[in-house]
């Protein structure tokens, strides 16, 4: 239930970046204000997991998913009226960044009822929900081609549908310990943990990397190697799939490897193949490789890191940990789509931006490896 609500509401807080090139067209956008439009879900999203995960340790996933993807339909059908007016999406934008705080809501569910060794595997398969970003760029302009509306009407019915479902059949683990602390004291509790800004600096390069690949990536793909709209948004599913599956695959590496050593090693694929795509090579064979490459990685990373944060986060602190660690890799998702459309109209290369994700990946495998396989898990 938790990997099915996820999918749905990050295939809403998704649901501009496949059309963001008929607004271009339509508005007469610019690079910036076209990838401002799509980033904003993404700011909004990551920085609202902070207090998601926190309520979600104090009133239960059994209250908080339902109710949040109920909320959720609001922004879906506001898209509608709002189409034609730059401003007003923008406001929108920023309201259906709801649909993104779910993941903070659904880690502390997901590892409440697996035992450490499990966890690594059970948090990958919840994190399979990103998948809803693939199913964004497949199938958002597939159905808005029979309708421009149908899209915005099809995730509405399906959020109100598992709210239903969700508070039928979403169950809190029974031994959950609910604190007593106000929400801002289990905050600054959570952040003067430094393996919670550890973590964050890491998901923020992994879950960052998917992000903003799954917001920007039809984008980068229609515009350096004229791709129509439609074939963008397969090729982009398609990356945002591999994400999906090498999610589960980093988990269940890290219940038998350290996860920090899984993560290094994920990063320097993603460190590699982003030097190779800055390059600029041939959409077949050389740059679909290496997209691909740097979309396993990236997918086997976030699974990795959650896999460490639930294993030396106390289990009463896990939603308000998740909540900023994921917060930040939200965030990382933010700025990437922002500087690549800058980096593009100043420039006319997206080269400088691959060569950016390249050192940062590569930072983060070495401080993987070099401090935080060192840490010890916990109970």
């Amino acid at each position: 239930m938790a990997t099915v609500g996820f999918t749905l509401t990050f295939w809403a807080w998704d649901l501009i970046a496949p059309l963001a090139s008929g607004y271009r067209d339509r508005l007469n956008l610019s690079s910036f204000q076209q990838s401002l439009l799509v980033a904003i879900p993404v700011l909004v999203g990551s920085v609202g997991r902070i207090p998601a995960g926190a309520l979600t340790d104090r009133y239960g996933a059994r209250l908080m998913f339902p109710l949040v993807s109920a909320l959720t339909i609001v922004p879906v059908l506001l898209l509608i009226p709002v189409k034609d007016n730059y401003g007003l999406l923008l406001v929108v934008a920023l309201l259906l960044g709801l649909g993104g705080t779910t993941f903070a809501i659904g880690v502390p569910l997901v590892s409440s009822w697996f035992p450490p060794g499990r966890r690594g595997f059970a948090l990958g398969v919840f994190g399979m929900g990103t998948g809803g970003v693939a199913l964004s760029g497949y199938f958002t302009p597939r159905i808005a081609a029979h309708g421009e509306n149908l899209p915005f009407l099809v995730v509405a019915l399906g959020l109100a549908v598992f709210a239903v479902l969700g508070v039928l059949f979403i169950r809190d683990h029974p031994d959950r310990q609910v604190p007593t602390s106000s929400l801002g004291s289990r905050l600054r509790q959570a952040g003067r943990l430094r393996v919670t800004w550890e973590l964050s600096a890491l998901y923020a390069i992994g879950f960052g990397g998917v992000v903003a690949f799954g917001v920007y990536l039809p984008t980068y793909l229609k515009t350096w190697y004229d791709l129509s709209p439609t074939d963008a948004g397969t090729k982009a599913a398609g990356f945002a799939l591999v994400t999906v599956i090498f999610r589960p695959i980093g988990g269940r590496l890290s219940d038998r490897f350290h996860p920090a050593i899984v993560t290094a090693v994920a990063l320097a694929v993603v460190a590699l193949f982003a030097v190779v795509q800055a390059f600029d090579p041939p959409l077949a064979p050389l740059a679909t490789i290496a997209l691909l490459a740097m979309a396993a990685g990236l997918g086997a990373a976030g699974g990795s890191v959650f896999a460490l944060v639930a294993q030396v986060t106390p289990q009463p602190q896990v939603g308000s940990v998740t909540g900023i660690v994921g917060a930040m890799g939200g965030l990382g998702g933010f700025v990437p789509p922002l500087l690549m459309g800058a980096i593009y109209s100043v420039k006319d290369s997206y080269s400088i931006g691959f060569m950016l994700l390249s050192d940062l990946a590569l930072a983060g495998c070495v401080y993987a490896y070099g401090r935080m396989r060192t840490l010890r898990t916990t109970p």
